[in-house]
């Protein structure tokens, strides 16, 4: 086993070093507020010159950093969460080559050389979804790899439709023919990545990977990524009339219907998804309102309050036995100091605590989208939602920490070094990252004059929501919470507002009626009587009759193969 673990942690040094590399350069850009590209040309296709592009640029690095600091991480808490896993080597490979896909899609701003990451981290996402090997994992990774197939097609469409400008540069793209058709495949692509309606139903299917995976694949990268292309495509796409509109609408329904997703669901895992769902419809709001610089600093800060919050979940849930389920949980306090102090950092980082790292990012787009003249029933929606976290946070919280242990009483809570080591570091960043950003980031923030009562509009609405929370889960069970009230609002409720059959089980019933009866009409009669089996069937049946017919000597026997003979020859 020694020999499993020194590739995991030499992985995890790598990482480390990666990270101390890029670390110093992107704080350089940043404070130099500098872009490089570094292009060459690898070959031409008529006068279209194919390019090797690497963009150097303040955005690219610092979500570089953030990527390689959060993967060091998680790969240092996976030697102690995989132990008894005999293929750890093969995960920690996986793991790296995720990080790879990722890097490739930051740096590389050419649309054809994008689409190797962009591939790359479908791919290997649906190799880690599976990585357990058993029925559910394999229905998630399908579901997974399909909607994802869907934006690698739209990607792909978009190369065909700026085939017309002679280069696939994001940076010096240009209105077209074609322009409306490029911005449709381009937001399409970016929606079933970062799962936004109505393609949200593989985010918390795809919990059946490893919680490492979890912990990286669905803080800041894979669902991320979706952001990121949006945030390069931003002043392109921003040029068309609808874009904005539509992306504000259809991220403040994600993040809507997330938030009332996880005021029931009772699997830590899919809670935490489902708030990433929630916190990436927030991301698409604010670059709907046109808030791109304040988009990708939430998209940083998030990344690492919600690494840290898989990683305290996952310690709770490997010592658990490995079970998922909120309601055998509780009163860890005691036994794990070091997992409730990070774990309630986190929470409140993401309820955008005061001086937290998602105050400063969350607090400012709701303080933006108040300020600015907006849509006032989107911009109650948003403050809604925000409430909504708080209320999810609070009864994660009741479940795990303060609520009475409901777990068999063999079982020892226990701390390791890899596993405290990797959520303290994630914690100090999740304190102190918000405000070193938002000092350092380039970025042009006008002042805002407001009323008292619209600053501390998104205090109130987390307060409203924390209130709330508390009182229907520690009262007694006559205080059912509203969306309990009938069986068909919960069912509404634990499947994402009926997401999950409509974009799963609904879309594949006529596909799978017309395949099996294809197999059955086709495969299994038509093909088979007139193919191999029936002419084998039938020419066996021929010289079965033409034996008893005949007498058995020899002489019949080269007769019929002489005459067998000359009809091949006369066929041929």
């Amino acid at each position: 086993m020694s020999a499993h673990f020194k590739i995991n942690k030499q992985a995890s040094m790598l990482m480390w070093t990666l990270f101390m590399l890029m670390a110093p350069l992107s704080v350089y850009l940043m404070l130099k507020n500098k872009t490089t590209l570094i292009e060459w040309v690898l070959f031409n296709v008529s006068s279209s010159p194919i390019m090797m592009t690497i963009i150097l640029d303040p955005a690219g690095t610092l979500f570089s950093s953030t990527v390689l600091m959060i993967s060091a991480n998680v790969l240092q808490f996976s030697t102690i969460y995989m132990k008894d896993d005999k293929f750890i080597d093969r995960f920690t490979v996986l793991v790296l080559m995720f990080v790879l896909s990722m890097n490739m899609l930051i740096f590389f701003p050419h649309l054809m050389i994008l689409l190797l990451g962009w591939d790359g981290l479908g791919l290997v996402s649906f190799i880690l979804v599976i990585y357990y090997q058993n029925p559910k994992s394999l229905a998630a990774g399908m579901i997974t790899a399909l909607t994802n197939r869907i934006g690698d097609v739209m990607l792909m469409l978009s190369i065909a439709w700026t085939l017309n400008q002679g280069q696939w540069n994001i940076l010096y793209m240009w209105e077209t023919s074609a322009f409306t058709w490029q911005s449709v495949a381009i937001l399409l692509a970016a929606l079933t990545k970062s799962a936004q309606m109505p393609f949200s139903s593989w985010l918390p299917a795809a919990m059946a990977a490893p919680t490492p995976v979890s912990a990286l694949v669905y803080s800041s990268t894979l669902v991320t990524a979706g952001v990121f292309l949006l945030i390069r495509f931003y002043p392109f796409l921003s040029s068309t009339t609808w874009f904005n509109q539509t992306l504000l609408l259809i991220a403040v329904s994600t993040t809507t219907m997330a938030g009332l997703s996880a005021m029931t669901e009772c699997d830590m895992k899919k809670i935490i998804a489902l708030s990433t769902l929630s916190q990436l419809g927030m991301m698409m709001a604010s670059m709907g309102l046109g808030m791109v610089n304040l988009a990708y600093f939430h998209m940083v800060t998030h990344a690492l309050f919600k690494a840290l919050l898989f990683i305290c979940a996952g310690t709770l849930i490997h010592n658990h036995m490995h079970s998922q389920d909120l309601r055998w949980m509780g009163n860890i306090t005691t036994q794990m100091p070091t997992t409730t102090s990070c774990f309630m950092l986190a929470n409140m980082a993401l309820c955008g605590a005061p001086f937290m790292s998602g105050f400063y990012s969350k607090d400012m787009i709701v303080e933006s989208s108040v300020f600015y003249s907006n849509n006032l029933i989107m911009l109650t929606i948003i403050l809604f939602t925000v409430s909504l976290t708080s209320f999810y946070t609070i009864r994660f919280s009741l479940a795990t920490i303060w609520g009475p242990s409901n777990c068999s009483p063999f079982i020892k809570l226990q701390e390791e070094t890899s596993l405290t080591t990797p959520m303290l570091a994630l914690s100090l960043m999740s304190v102190i990252s918000g405000s070193t950003l938002i000092w350092m980031m380039p970025m042009n923030q006008e002042p805002m004059t407001m009323s008292t009562t619209m600053k501390i509009m998104p205090m109130i609405m987390v307060m409203s929501g924390l209130i709330a929370a508390w009182y229907m889960n520690t009262r007694q069970i006559k205080h059912v919470p509203l969306l309990m009230l009938t069986p068909m609002m919960h069912y509404a409720s634990c499947l994402m507002w009926f997401l999950v059959p409509l974009s799963s089980q609904f879309t594949m019933k006529v596909p799978m009626y017309i395949s099996h009866n294809y197999l059955k009409s086709l495969d299994q009669s038509w093909l088979e009587i007139l193919g191999g089996q029936g002419v084998m069937s039938s020419s066996f049946m021929a010289s079965n009759s033409m034996m008893k017919t005949f007498n058995t000597k020899p002489v019949n026997y080269l007769m019929m193969s002489s005459i067998l003979m000359l009809l091949v020859l006369a066929t041929m």
